[in-house]
């Protein structure tokens, strides 16, 4: 389907790409990865038109059509919905000719092609590919300018999965996405059946969505079958051959080169000499694996304090005079750990920043040990580091009167030491300076952290450090992420933040992952079991798997439903099974695969509920 050959890309006097290449099986999901600044960006551009490299090409079949989000959000009056719809461009000139055109022959056409496209189901997968993404029914109908930037690429990204390109290139589609929408994403992905290319620092969504990772490293890119832990294990292996073949040439190097020094200055063995130091100069180094401070995190542990740290107690918060969430019962431990669940707008945020002191209680009551301090790290901080100041200057202003070796020691901590202390903020990545926030908010070793989305620009090997430290850390932990790997690897407190309060979660992440995912509703608090009642797993199972079989068969019903219609419309186009069948006969078979989806949804709907309320 698609075919790299030899891309190169030089940027600034720097080779970005270096003979990239590589074939894609056709229908593969691709999963695009590499360090932070390795280029895959630019090597998505490429694939997409944007950039011409300075050799080599990107090949696609004649005729194919490619898709991939432009920087720039949509904006305007227009409502999500109808920028959704527009998107599909054939649709759209189909059915302006079907109202305009007043040639039969021309409307038949017109006709028979809208069906073949499925187009009168379009607004129906428009809007479920809305409400995917997070935009209910009043949303999608709203102007697009009354949406922030984030909720915008939401729409672009809603357009473009609703054009069903035949290569969908996606850089980095969950960064604008909270986690239920980041799982919407996954299911709707692996279901799609065209090419896949995607951009993705995220371990669980890479390996629940693609079936070949694509790395590129130092300019060249090689493919590997699987997922993303399956290609971890393989460049284990790798590493692990080229550390002992670096030794091996150490081993080789050291004994040229003693020969070299004890047998030059012989006239009998001068020659030999010379020939081993023919040998050294043309031994290509095998490069070490450097020490990479990307990969350094080390949160400092506080001082202990006596539980607890945090209780509200009918504590109520929000803005103005709005409370946005009510009824907060809650107690926080120096050694919890707890990650914040719930859509985007429902007040995660609002939560996280009551417990960092920075809104007050509305009503009821916040208590709080006197002694504690708080690190708390959002994307605002990233953004607002001044770009002329350098990291060290920015730890001197923040930890005032501390000695010089106290502030480079906690830069050290998270890799800013030597010169990488003195570089300018405005030439460092994303993910330095995400770093950086980090170690200015734990400069004087909080007793609580509280992180809102701390990974949006880390690398895959960035975020397993962070997890490690975060492990690592004794005080408590407030989290609020899409990364699922790292809601599992350091959570164990789950809290939903939803119609308008708080409550703890009963169950696990996989058990949340399943609630949203069955007809995206949230779970109702659940009642108190009477001791000694064990919750019966097993049953749950059984009713998640009657769901997802009975949402296959509706899928199948509703194909041949769909083709049924089409031979009743044009028996030209119909499918041999139907090509025979009197009008009579398809109208009698419609009537019962309609019946069949019915009692289907039915038995679906019974199954949901019963989920909800186990």
């Amino acid at each position: 389907m698609l075919n790299l050959n030899g891309i190169t890309v030089r940027l600034g006097g720097r080779t970005i790409l270096d003979g990239a290449s590589a074939a894609l099986p056709p229908g593969s999901r691709v999963g695009l990865i590499g360090r932070n600044g390795a280029g895959k960006s630019t090597l998505v551009r490429v694939i997409a038109g944007m950039l011409e490299p300075d050799d080599g090409t990107a090949d696609m079949p004649r005729g194919a059509r490619l898709g991939y989000i432009a920087q720039e959000a949509p904006s305007g009056t227009a409502t999500p919905f109808d920028t959704v719809l527009a998107a599909d461009t054939e649709r759209a000139a189909l059915m302006l000719e079907s109202e305009t055109s007043e040639d039969p022959d021309r409307l038949g056409d017109v006709y028979e092609r809208l069906i073949a496209i499925d187009a009168y189901t379009a607004p129906m997968r428009a809007a479920q590919i809305l409400l995917g993404l997070g935009f209910d029914e009043t949303m999608q109908q709203r102007p697009l300018d009354s949406f922030s930037g984030g909720w915008k690429m939401r729409v672009a990204l809603a357009a473009l999965l609703f054009s069903q390109p035949d290569l969908l290139l996606l850089d980095e589609p969950s960064n604008h996405l909270d986690l239920e929408a980041v799982m919407w994403l996954e299911d709707f992905l692996v279901g799609y059946k065209a090419t896949i290319v995607v951009v993705s620092h995220e371990r669980d969504f890479l390996n629940n969505v693609v079936d070949h990772i694509l790395h590129l490293q130092n300019g060249k890119i090689t493919l590997y079958p699987g997922g993303y832990d399956s290609f971890e294990r393989q460049r284990a292996e790798r590493m692990a051959q080229l550390a002992a073949a670096k030794a091996n040439q150490d081993i080789q190097r050291a004994k040229l080169q003693d020969y070299v020094a004890r047998n030059s200055a012989r006239a009998s063995t001068a020659k030999q000499a010379q020939s081993r130091q023919k040998m050294l100069a043309k031994m290509q180094p095998i490069a070490e694996l450097a020490n990479d401070p990307s990969l350094s995190f080390d949160f400092p542990d506080p001082s202990e304090l006596r539980p607890p740290l945090i209780t509200l107690d009918m504590a109520s918060v929000g803005y103005s005079e709005t409370p946005i969430l009510k009824r907060l019962n809650m107690r926080l431990d120096p050694d919890d750990r707890v990650a914040l669940l719930g859509r985007n707008g429902n007040g995660k945020t609002t939560l996280a920043r009551l417990l960092a002191a920075q809104l007050a209680p509305m009503d009821g009551e916040m208590a709080s040990s006197g002694k504690m301090k708080v690190g708390y790290f959002t994307q605002y901080q990233v953004e607002e580091l001044d770009a002329d100041d350098t990291p060290l200057e920015h730890m001197t202003r923040i930890m005032k009167g501390a000695s010089p070796a106290a502030v480079r020691a906690q830069l050290g901590r998270f890799g800013f030491s030597g010169d990488k202390a003195i570089g300018k903020v405005g030439r460092m990545s994303g993910g330095e300076k995400a770093r950086l926030a980090l170690a200015l908010i734990t400069r004087d070793a909080p007793h609580m952290l509280i992180l809102d989305e701390p990974t949006n620009h880390l690398d895959v090997d960035a975020r397993e450090a962070l997890v490690q430290a975060l492990n690592a850390y004794t005080g408590a932990v407030v989290l609020v992420s899409h990364d699922r790997h790292m809601l599992e690897m350091t959570a164990d407190r789950l809290v939903l933040v939803d119609n308008g309060t708080a409550r703890e979660f009963d169950g696990t992440l996989d058990d949340y992952i399943a609630f949203v995912l069955a007809g995206d509703k949230q779970p109702e608090p659940k009642a108190k079991k009477p001791k000694g009642k064990p919750i019966d797993r097993d049953a749950d199972k059984l009713r998640r798997k009657t769901i997802r079989d009975t949402e296959a068969e509706i899928a199948t019903l509703t194909t041949d439903r769909n083709a049924i219609d089409r031979a009743m419309f044009d028996p030209k186009t119909a499918e041999p099974r139907f090509a025979k069948l009197a009008m009579s006969d398809l109208m009698k078979r419609r009537a019962d695969v309609q019946a069949q989806i019915e009692t289907l949804e039915a038995k679906w709907l019974e199954a949901t509920e019963a989920l909800e309320t186990a």
